[in-house]
């Protein structure tokens, strides 16, 4: 590993070259400069002999970025799995959250979500995805799905981190279910967002689908409908295999046709 540095908190950004690297840089580098942190690119490669010229390679793009942005990230360059070494990188350096391009990952992966999630699903810091670069999309309207699931609560935080970078305002968007359960759960995490977003005087408004399509197809649409810079959701607890494969819902909102930037958290252990 190249320069492990010794950074608070920083902006990781998955870093492959790609054009889908440069996106998620440049969202990097909105973050960083919001939270006065720093930025490290993490490159992952198969073999060992790889290491010092991918190094090199970086350095090269870190004075670059550093001449026509102001900041310079740091490099650091493992070998091994992707899926497993950004995680451990992350780790390592109590990065703050971690971005990528959905396109960051070579071969099949350029064509499915799935394996995107894949890299995200057990991180300790969230992953903002991203497809495009930064656009005029208003990062002052979040939009917040909520369901019945207990660990929805968590990304309460997230939210109020992103509003204390932002001032934005929420849109709680939520589905009326007939099973009486599924409503009941749905409406206390509800009530449970509502009141720690007033406790915290953060704006914000209701908006409930009436159901007809699927929650991450209407989260998605009504995104677009309102031109919101992020979406925040949380990852399937326990993922399981099959939804790497066959798409868990989250998935879905990853890989919209929108092209809006989604902040994935991962549940607590």
């Amino acid at each position: 590993m190249s320069e492990n540095p010794n950074i608070n908190k920083p902006v990781l950004v998955t870093w492959d070259y790609s054009e889908k690297s440069e996106f998620a840089l440049l969202h990097a580098i909105d973050f960083a400069k919001a939270l006065n942190r720093e930025i490290i690119l993490a490159h992952i490669t198969k073999w060992e002999n790889d290491v010092a010229l991918n190094v090199e390679r970086l350095n090269l793009k870190a004075e670059d970025i550093m001449n026509q942005y102001g900041i310079r990230p740091s490099v650091i360059v493992k070998t091994g799995n992707i899926f497993e070494e950004i995680k451990s990188i992350i780790q390592e350096c109590d990065a703050e959250i971690a971005v990528m391009g959905t396109h960051g990952i070579k071969g099949l992966q350029k064509f499915t979500g799935s394996w995107a999630l894949k890299v995200i699903a057990g991180s300790k810091a969230p992953f903002v995805v991203v497809q495009d670069k930064p656009t005029e999309a208003d990062i002052h309207k979040i939009v917040l799905p909520l369901d019945f699931k207990a660990e929805e609560r968590e990304k309460l935080v997230w939210a109020d981190f992103i509003n204390k970078i932002f001032k934005c305002k929420f849109y709680l968007c939520y589905t009326e279910s007939n099973d009486s359960l599924i409503f009941k759960r749905t409406h206390a995490n509800l009530n449970t967002a509502v009141k720690y977003l007033e406790s915290r005087s953060i704006n914000y408004e209701l908006q409930r689908f009436d159901g007809k399509t699927a929650f991450a197809t209407e989260t998605v649409k009504f995104a677009e409908s309102i031109g919101s810079g992020l979406i925040i959701i949380m990852t399937t607890k326990n993922i399981r295999f099959q939804d790497y494969v066959f798409g868990a819902t989250e998935q879905q909102i990853i890989a919209n046709e929108a092209k809006i930037p989604v902040m994935c958290v991962n549940p607590m252990e």
